[in-house]
């Protein structure tokens, strides 16, 4: 089996930042970006229609995408990754995170060989579906909603964190768990309910801005914290 996530450094700061990426910190999906790059956009696209309409679920969604990239390289990865339509400053964002002495993960329900990327460009840790190519997925293999509520609860754990000291982003239901546990989280181009939930939301391309918004909320708080017991 192939380990669905990595365990980061427990050595931290007093933060930990905790990222969705389709969505959120990429504009569009990994199945999208990926298929793009293959030429088998309009296959993906039928896909995802299908999904959305109830037709297929997530096994035979995954199944069906797994045939789309049957053969592709590593570096054909590689290469999609760095051409996707990310959020602007991505790669800004977790460079002063790193800065501050903090941590990044990011949670995603896409495939842990595409989420994992994003350690290259300075998360401390990637979490995604337990999805490879060239092996069949199964009822066990996708990270579920609840999954991101378990492994941000494991994550604080080993820094010695607790909720109050994370910063949560996100943009569809499958973040609705986190968001309903969290005090600090900031929707990100979202719709109801997560902008319901969200304790500031952002619209637009830079994704620095979006986390701006969530220093200003741990910022405050931590004002607050100090006012109390100076």
């Amino acid at each position: 089996m192939h380990p669905r996530h990595p365990i980061p450094l427990v050595e931290a700061g007093p933060l930990l930042h905790v990222f969705d990426m389709d969505g959120t910190l990429l504009m569009g999906a990994a199945i999208v970006e990926l298929s793009r790059y293959v030429g088998r956009l309009a296959e993906a696209t039928d896909i995802e229609e299908a999904y959305l309409r109830g037709e297929i679920d997530d096994i035979s969604f995954w199944n069906r995408a797994l045939a789309l990239w049957h053969g592709v390289t590593e570096e054909q990865i590689d290469r999609a990754f760095d051409a996707a339509m990310w959020m602007h400053g991505v790669r800004d964002v977790f460079d002063d995170i790193h800065e501050r002495g903090e941590r990044s993960i990011v949670i995603s329900q896409s495939p842990h060989f595409f989420v994992k990327r994003l350690e290259g460009w300075g998360a401390h840790a990637a979490f995604g579906s337990n999805i490879w190519i060239g092996e069949t997925v199964t009822a066990t293999s996708t990270l579920l909603a609840e999954d991101k509520v378990s492994i941000t609860r494991e994550i604080l754990a080993l820094l010695g964190l607790g909720p109050q000291n994370c910063v949560a982003y996100g943009d569809s239901t499958s973040d609705v768990a986190l968001f309903s546990w969290l005090p600090n989280t900031i929707a990100v181009n979202a719709k109801d309910p997560l902008n319901q939930l969200a304790a500031k939301s952002y619209v637009g391309v830079d994704f620095r801005e979006a986390y701006r918004l969530g220093r200003s909320l741990v910022d405050v708080h931590g004002a607050e914290r100090h006012a109390r017991h100076p």
